[in-house]
């Protein structure tokens, strides 16, 4: 029988929830300090208060996940972000080469699912906690709409993933908002308060073509008129999504408190746009379109910035400062926004670049007066200016990766975040973070466990680069081309390419080399050459240099912007070689470049980038004496990728079953093999909109198998595309040798490692 039931008051349902570590935010910060914590052993509350993962990747909000390779648009060769991030792009490609937003949610809620150390509590948003002291935060308290619950999450580790920074916020933590002054740290790029001291919001949509005419009646609120946006006439019909993020506004107001004000700009703005699209006669293409999504959460830039042991600055990245403390890197430019956003007459964004990639300190990773408060995402530690570069998601994820690990030695060691700066934490952290993949610039993993330190290590073969062959492609050379050649130390070998000429013209051929061995910028010029070419075809280019380099280094092989020239191609692709361009701008004569104003501290470089596949192939050149630094040595050298070198054993691509052998001098008794694959790290593998040629990665080997010294197969792989391969037995295998037997990604591509590890 039904029975009803009256009280003065009531109470929501309660649910204590206890854990390792209470990780509030579920953006790819979040996601990825989950996953990586729990894979080290912690168990994790994940406390997000949307209906997905992802944050602004998400499908609420459809921005492409970015960070360090800025979309091949700078010189940071081989930037993409390792570890988990990693491991997340790669299955996305594989699996979402259009990227459909929607497929992206559903692997983020499939990878945190599959993590039997994490619960994940979503629709749950975090508003009040609770202090043992004043630097201790105890519990936090969370409330989900959907089931009408209260949460009291209880941990001795907290980390703040929220992007406004809620638990910092209430916690007490130290934070800041808007810009610093340029006195403060000595940012040259500080900006004024002209500019605006804030990023602001921005609301995308999409549309689509019905075959149909469709008419479009806008709501009210619509803006009535365009010409209120001063670069209004940048919209067209055929530009959708992210690739409108200009579509910004709010970086005048209180970022946090008036997000709901800023929305309806925003909204105002979108509907106003699609009715100038639809209904100003400027785009008949249009007249079949409907406006498919609207955003219907903003996605935010920036809030709240808190307070570490070392607050990251402009002259950190364009420095590229070294840190005994790095943990992490990041390479998106340094990216500011005018506050006024799409009503300003500025350009959307002041985009500076470093020459290459640069360090995070973990002491950016912590709050410097809340002693078990880890800080992710884009609310770390840093300036106002730095915060333009580290605030990109990739770069958010790979940081926050270094959290779940901090956090499981901190809880292992009895440690505060703030006792793992130096000594031998800071050691495991680093090795740690180095074993699951976690690029660190400029540091290398010493494992001592690694039972290949102890191996002889043969091979079947090894790569000698003496030719690039002609595949009978031409490219012209509408822009500057040139190969990056890895070279030992020592004299520099003598280069050899043929090109056609269809007129009487002027070559010039540069050779470079960067400043700095781990920087891709081919800032030194070395020699130049001059020669005078009549019409021909296959007309032979011989280059001999006098330098010699103290330290392996990549040499650039420029052939200069001439468009009476066409130099041959190739269709070989080699891991840790690559073609690059140097756009030509032909109204103003010169190289592409970043050629920022005196004053601002940023250096004056040109950009070399390569192009995407299926583009981008090499051009067919000749080596002598060969290079021959393609050795299995480059497997335990603890860099897995290539930077000043490939970094790689590459067989030769004549080897029809290359294979390495590991001998030991007495049985071991080995339970892991970890296996370090090319997957590209060149190429961003944006999440949504931008699409890709491929669904994996061409210099990936699919297939492998390992076996005893008996000969006896113990493991096989054959559909791999991911970077890192983990091969656990239940049982240890115990044998003198292992073999590993690849093969070849294609005809094309040779067999490619970075790194074999083994444990006990």
């Amino acid at each position: 029988m039904l029975k009803t039931k009256t009280e003065n008051h009531r109470s929501l349902r309660r649910k204590e929830i206890a854990s390792d570590i209470t990780i509030a935010g579920g953006g790819l910060a979040g996601v990825c300090c989950a996953i990586t914590a729990a894979r080290s052993g912690l168990s994790v509350a994940l406390v997000q208060d949307r209906p997905v993962l992802g944050g602004n990747a998400s499908s609420e909000v459809r921005l492409w996940a970015l960070g360090a390779t800025s979309h091949m648009g700078n010189n940071n060769r081989w930037a993409r972000e390792g570890g988990v991030i990693d491991e997340i792009m790669v299955e996305n490609l594989h699996r979402n080469p259009e990227g459909n937003p929607v497929i992206f949610d559903a692997l983020l809620l499939e990878k945190v699912s599959e993590e039997a150390n994490i619960s994940l509590y979503l629709n749950t948003a975090v508003y009040s906690l609770s202090k043992s002291d004043a630097q201790t935060i105890s519990s936090i308290t969370a409330f989900n709409s959907q089931n009408s619950t209260r949460y009291h999450f209880k941990s001795p580790f907290f980390c703040d993933a929220t992007g406004d920074g809620i638990v910092g916020f209430l916690a007490g933590a130290a934070f800041r908002i808007g810009a610093e002054k340029r006195e403060e740290f000595g940012e040259l790029f500080a900006p004024n308060s002209e500019y605006g001291e804030l990023l602001g919001h921005s609301i995308f949509f999409y549309s689509r073509d019905t075959g149909k005419p469709v008419r479009y009646v806008p709501p009210s609120f619509a803006l009535q008129d365009i010409t209120q946006i001063p670069r209004f006439r940048n919209f067209n019909s055929k530009d959708h999504g992210c690739k409108l993020w200009w579509i910004e506004w709010g970086g005048r107001l209180d970022t946090i408190h008036d997000t709901e004000t800023i929305k309806w700009e925003l909204w105002k703005i979108v509907y106003g746009v699609w009715d100038y699209i639809k209904n100003s006669a400027e785009f008949p293409d249009a007249v079949n379109h409907t406006l498919d999504w609207v955003g219907l959460i903003p996605g935010k830039r920036e809030s709240r910035r808190f307070e570490g042991d070392y607050m990251l600055r402009q002259q950190d990245i364009i420095e590229r400062q070294d840190f005994n403390d790095a943990v992490s890197y990041g390479g998106w430019s340094i990216d500011l926004h005018p506050a006024d956003g799409v009503y300003s007459p500025q350009p959307g964004c002041n985009q500076w670049h470093s020459k290459g990639v640069y360090q995070i300190p973990w002491r950016c990773l912590y709050s410097r007066n809340i002693r078990n408060m880890f800080l992710a995402g884009r609310i770390i530690s840093s300036s106002h200016v730095a915060f333009g570069s580290t605030r990109v998601m990739t770069t958010c994820a790979h940081a926050a990766q270094a959290v779940g690990v901090g956090a499981a030695i901190c809880l292992k060691y009895g440690l505060n975040p703030n006792e793992l700066q130096n000594g031998k934490p800071l050691e495991y952290l680093q090795r740690d973070l180095l074993r699951m993949g976690q690029f660190i610039p400029r540091k290398r993993l010493e494992d001592p466990e690694d039972l290949v330190k102890e191996a002889i290590i043969k091979a079947t073969s090894c790569f000698v680069l003496d030719e690039l062959r002609d595949d009978g492609s031409l490219y012209p050379l509408k822009d500057s081309m040139a190969m990056m050649i890895p070279c030992d130390k020592g004299n520099l070998p003598s280069f050899s390419f043929l090109v056609d000429a269809n007129a009487s013209t002027d070559f010039i051929v540069e050779l470079r080399t960067s400043s700095q061995p781990d920087h891709q910028t081919p800032d030194v010029l070395l020699e130049r050459y001059a020669f005078h070419l009549n019409p021909g075809i296959s007309i032979p280019i011989h280059i001999s240099c006098e330098h010699h380099f103290e330290q392996r280094h990549y040499l650039y092989v420029c052939l200069m912007h001439n468009e009476n020239i066409a130099v041959h191609g190739s269709d070989q692709r080699i891991t840790g070689i690559l073609s690059l361009f140097n756009q030509y701008d032909i109204i103003h004569h010169r190289q592409h470049a970043q050629n920022p104003p005196e004053g601002i501290g940023v250096e004056t470089f040109e950009f070399w980038t390569p192009r995407r596949r299926p583009n981008g192939k090499n051009f067919h050149i000749k080596i002598e004496p060969a290079i021959a630094t393609f050795g299995p040595n480059n497997l335990t050298n603890g860099i897995q990728r290539p930077t000043y070198h490939p970094n790689a054993w590459i067989a030769a691509s004549s080897d029809k079953n290359p294979t390495l052998e590991l001998h030991w001098n007495m049985p071991q008794s080995i339970r892991e093999v970890v296996l370090s694959f090319d997957t590209d790290f060149d190429h961003p593998m944006e999440t949504v909109q931008m699409g890709h040629s491929e669904c994996d990665i061409p210099y990936c080997i699919r297939s492998f198998r390992i076996k005893d010294s008996n000969g006896r197969l113990i493991h096989e792989t054959l559909d791999n595309h991911q970077t890192i391969q983990r091969i656990v037995w239940d049982h240890p295998i115990v044998s003198d040798i292992l073999i590993f037997e690849f093969d070849h990604p294609s005809p094309l591509i040779p067999s490619a490692l970075f790194e074999i590890r083994c444990y006990k």
